[in-house]
């Protein structure tokens, strides 16, 4: 009697396996930049009839890119989103959000 019904003629011994559970993800090679280094670019767009600030692209870590929004939610009242190197803001919010940056020492376009 066989081990298992589902795995029929399935060689082990080459690396072949039935789950993805041992596969690697790549890893993201970004590189992590200071503050004075970043060239910001900030956006409004309209969703679903609502406007949101767009403040792109950061080379920080995903922790610090959180802490990061933390602060300029607490700063300037507002509701916000951190989704891989963009943040985004609820309502329009470009000169507050710009003025904050710079005093944290982020440089624009």
């Amino acid at each position: 009697m066989k081990k298992n019904l589902f795995e029929m003629g399935a060689d082990w011994d080459t690396g072949w396996s039935s789950d993805n559970k041992g596969k690697k993800q790549p890893e993201q090679t970004a590189k992590i930049l200071p503050p004075e280094k970043h060239r910001l670019y900030c956006s409004r767009e309209k969703r679903r009839g609502k406007t949101v600030t767009v403040v792109q692209p950061f080379a920080l870590e995903k922790s610090t890119l959180q802490v990061l929004l933390k602060s300029l939610k607490k700063k300037l009242g507002t509701g916000g989103t951190a989704k891989e190197d963009t943040l985004e803001m609820q309502g329009d919010l470009s000169d507050s959000v710009k003025r904050e940056l710079t005093q944290m020492g982020y440089r624009f376009r």
